[in-house]
């Protein structure tokens, strides 16, 4: 029985050993000379390609220990097709606003050139080639991988503007690259990194389209500028370009003149159309906002488009589909957004250039009707304290008042204000409700660490400013009563209702019976629905810093956990 046991034990060894004779066997040659390669490489010794280190080493070598080191980038001395797929999607990264040679492009192309025409059987002496070329591909995957999921620069790098969390990266590039090797189609691996949002998606088709208008663009875009703006009949020695360059944009056909020089009413009718395409006020006159606009080149507008998308890949997951609250500083707009819909689009005032609103998100809880203002220290201190110096009437004449850190109202007439700046005031500022008060008659308040909300002005008619960066940082919104209502979602709350909650003697608070995300965001291009591309002024000069980051080349970081 003893030796019986040892018969089987032995016959199961044989097999065993066997086998794996067989397996090393059918390993391929260049899978040996990968394994090779990869002995003597770790943390310390990264993988090298001629005179360049990889920048995910760890990663690569992981990767290839995963899979028994066998190659992916090409089958029997052959480049394979995933190759080929591959090198077509490092070539389209710049749909997604990222430079192709950041993923090894150069050297990527070196290969495939001495591995002459890509297809045919190699010689022995080719192999290190292949090995080089197949370490060059696995970098770049993980490198484009991480850039595509999270962006290529950290949002935490631009200043102080920038509030929201930094995204991490959830995907495992190891096993997605594992699956494309098996199998899986490349293009909808990469696709499955992108930002979840058909505003992505679309901006990659509006890129596409820009990089196509850019080949055959032939215009000189000298930039021009004016001393006054330009009306129909006005002539100028600019106005030929000008409508060259609405002709190239397709909003306007080519047409006879009897003076290149004259504005006429034909380029007139294009020019409006531009105009209100572009978020302008569509009034025909060449002013510097379409100016500014009418200078941007193709290859000006493909820098503006690829720092955006950078931008959506900062985004954290929104669910798109569920209650939101979207205000996109650059473009103006606040849209609310329930199901999928957009169920309310008002227009709003954004801070001005030194009092920058950030970009965050917070939850709405409750709204305040006739509500006081609380006057922060820095407007005290900055405007109303020399105010009241110059001027004993200024708090009645604004129906403002003085309270004591307990709450109580302080005769102003009691108060010494003579020497004092908001660092020794010991007091607060308040302005009472009703139609002068700087907040309107209704805030809507979503709590967060930049004292920052939305709310209704006095100042209506700076609504229709074209330019309407004009806030000390919060938001204020056209039509705030159209807002509370659909807020609200009450029966109880109906018009008549609202309106008397905004024009009462004491401020009124209403809890929401949920809350709703509000995100402020900064975009000056986007991509809507319909896949038309929208651009607008970088009122904050956000965009050129970025611009150069993207241009740059790619800081070498590890991109890749296991």
């Amino acid at each position: 029985m003893k030796n019986k046991s040892i018969l089987i034990i032995g016959i199961i060894f044989l097999l065993a050993a066997g086998f794996f004779v067989v397996n090393r066997l059918r390993r391929s040659d260049l899978t040996e000379e990968i394994e090779l390669r990869l002995a003597d490489n770790n943390r310390e010794n990264p993988i090298s390609i001629g005179n360049s280190q990889l920048e995910n080493s760890d990663a690569v070598i992981s990767f290839y220990e995963d899979r028994d080191y066998e190659e992916v980038w090409s089958n029997n001395g052959k480049i394979n097709d995933l190759a080929e797929e591959f090198l077509e999607e490092i070539e389209a990264v710049k749909y997604d606003g990222l430079n192709p040679q950041d993923y090894n492009l150069a050297q990527i192309n070196e290969f495939f050139e001495e591995i002459q025409n890509k297809r045919r059987i190699l010689k022995p002496k080719s192999t290190p080639e292949l090995v080089d070329l197949d370490l060059l591909m696995t970098d770049a995957f993980f490198k484009l991988s991480h850039d595509l999921e999270v962006g290529k620069i950290s949002s935490q790098s631009q200043d102080s503007y920038w509030k929201l969390e930094a995204k991490e990266a959830k995907a495992n590039y190891n096993e997605l690259l594992q699956e494309i090797a098996d199998g899986e189609d490349i293009q909808d691996g990469l696709a499955s990194l992108y930002p979840k949002m058909d505003m992505y998606t679309k901006g990659r088709e509006v890129l596409k389209d820009l990089y196509e208008k850019h080949e055959e663009d032939t215009l000189t875009w000298q930039q021009v500028s004016f001393d006054q703006s330009l009306k129909v009949g006005d002539v100028h020695q600019s106005i030929p370009g000008l409508r060259e360059r609405l002709q190239f944009w397709g909003f306007l056909d080519e047409y006879e003149t009897e003076d290149e020089q004259l504005f006429d009413s034909t380029m007139w009718e294009g020019l409006k159309r531009y105009q209100m395409e572009n978020g302008m006020n569509p009034d025909g006159a060449i002013g510097d906002l379409t100016t500014e606009f009418l200078n941007n080149s193709t290859e000006k507008l493909i820098e503006i488009a690829s720092v955006n998308m950078e931008r959506m890949r900062w985004m954290p997951e929104i669910e798109w589909d569920k209650e939101l609250v979207l205000v996109n500083i650059a473009n103006y707009q606040l849209d609310y957004l329930t199901e999928g819909d957009t169920a309310l689009t008002a227009k709003v005032i954004v801070g001005k250039e030194y009092n920058e609103s950030p970009v965050f998100t917070a939850p709405m809880s409750y709204i305040v009707f006739s509500p006081y203002w609380n006057i922060p220290p820095s407007i005290t201190n900055g405007e109303i304290i020399p105010s009241v110096q110059k001027n004993g009437n200024y708090l009645s004449e604004k129906n403002m008042e003085v309270v004591s850190n307990s709450g109580e109202v302080v005769n102003p007439k009691s108060v010494s204000w003579s020497g004092k700046d908001g660092n020794n005031f010991p007091y607060r500022i308040r302005q009472k409700p009703g139609g002068s008060n700087s907040l309107g008659l209704v805030k809507f308040m979503f709590p967060n660490d930049y004292n920052i909300y939305i709310h209704d002005t006095p100042a209506r008619s700076l609504f229709a400013r074209e330019t309407r960066a004009l806030s000390h940082g919060c938001i204020r919104i056209q039509n705030p009563d159209k807002f509370a209502k659909i807020l609200l979602k009450d029966d109880h709350w109906t018009d008549e209702k609202i309106h008397a909650a905004m024009n009462q003697d004491n401020e009124e608070v209403v809890q929401l019976d949920r809350k709703v995300p509000v995100l402020l965001l900064y975009l000056t291009f986007w991509a809507d629905e319909n896949g038309e591309g929208h651009f607008r002024p970088d009122i904050y000069n956000r965009d050129a810093a970025l611009i150069k980051e993207l241009k740059a080349g790619r800081k070498t970081k590890s991109v890749q956990k296991t």
